[in-house]
């Protein structure tokens, strides 16, 4: 909890950490999220790991200097080997591995171009799936365009911009505050928007479908001019401050006019993102706020992400 959020930081489900393409083989990269320090690292095989940093012999920080070794990755400090389920298999001066000798390995995901991690603060198995996107590597579809930012908020707070269909108009200048349905499915909470979208040549009627499976995995399909997909990742840092990451693809055309035209939607969708910035890192969280009839569906998302977290509140 904190003075601005009533909630915890760190929700339970899957988290962004990495994109793949930014870990090759024998990759060892220092990572801190939810608080803690971790190391990510690919093993001689191509398998993405990650664990928890600190080596439990003397503590030192296995993403400063350690080394992939096979299906694990050696300690800077006294080259202890940790295989990528967290177990310790070799200690090159002793007869023998201390019994005990584990370090906790976080479930990892790699898909859609992206490496996740499941969060739970009991230990529990994840309970559910990101889901394979057909647009991410199809050959119809562009090489995603990823844009990342350090935001001072928290994903939750920043996340009912999904049902908040009047600040559209007001914040991002839509001609028409967008006609809103929402649909809720265990971990899965869509909202589809029917808008209008000003464009160069004139405005022009769009659709704008954005779902969440869990606190941290959204994906935003957005039809009408160029069909774009984009992949909204975040991952909490610390009691203040998410990582967050957008992903972008637009479907191809002939003539390459689609691409086109995507790149200049994913500048101005930058610029939406800069315009929302501020007020995410300013605002404050009202846990009873004071709505409109015509405001969106503000109680049925947190009744809906309530679930992620371990504890009421």
């Amino acid at each position: 909890m904190s003075e601005r959020f009533p909630y915890p930081a760190n929700p339970n489900g899957w988290f962004r950490v990495a994109y793949s393409e930014a870990l090759g083989a024998g990759d060892v990269k220092p990572l801190a999220y939810f608080g803690t320090n971790l190391v990510l690292f690919r093993d001689a095989a191509g398998e993405a790991h990650v664990l928890d940093a600190f080596c439990p012999h003397l503590g030192a920080h296995l993403g400063h200097g350690g080394r992939v070794d096979g299906d694990g990755i050696r300690c800077p400090f006294h080259a202890w080997k940790w295989r990528g389920d967290g177990r310790c298999t070799d200690v090159p001066y002793a007869k023998k591995v201390p019994p005990r000798a584990q370090i906790k390995s976080w479930p990892l995901r790699e898909r859609n171009g992206l490496i996740l991690v499941w969060h739970h603060d009991r230990d529990e198995p994840p309970s559910w799936e990101i889901p394979e996107l057909p647009e991410v590597g199809s050959a119809d579809w562009t090489p995603l365009t990823v844009r990342q930012w350090t935001v001072r908020s928290r994903w939750l707070d920043m996340n009912e911009n999904a049902v908040d269909k009047v600040h559209f108009h007001y914040v991002h200048g839509t001609p028409v505050i967008p006609e809103s349905e929402i649909a809720v499915q265990d971990h899965i909470f869509t909202v589809h928007n029917r808008l209008k979208m000003t464009t160069p040549r004139g405005d022009i009627e769009a659709s704008l479908t954005t779902t969440d499976y869990g606190p941290a995995f959204q994906t935003v399909h957005i039809e009408g001019g160029v069909d774009t997909l984009m992949v909204n990742t975040s991952t909490p840092i610390d009691d203040e401050t998410t990582d967050v990451s957008f992903a972008y693809t637009v479907r191809k055309s002939p003539d390459g006019a689609h691409e086109r035209v995507g790149r200049a939607r994913i500048k101005d969708l930058e610029h939406q993102f800069e315009q929302d910035r501020p007020i995410w890192e300013n605002k404050t969280y009202h846990a009873r706020p004071m709505l409109a009839a015509e405001d969106g569906d503000f109680g049925a998302y947190r009744r809906w992400m309530r679930q992620f977290f371990s504890e009421a509140w």
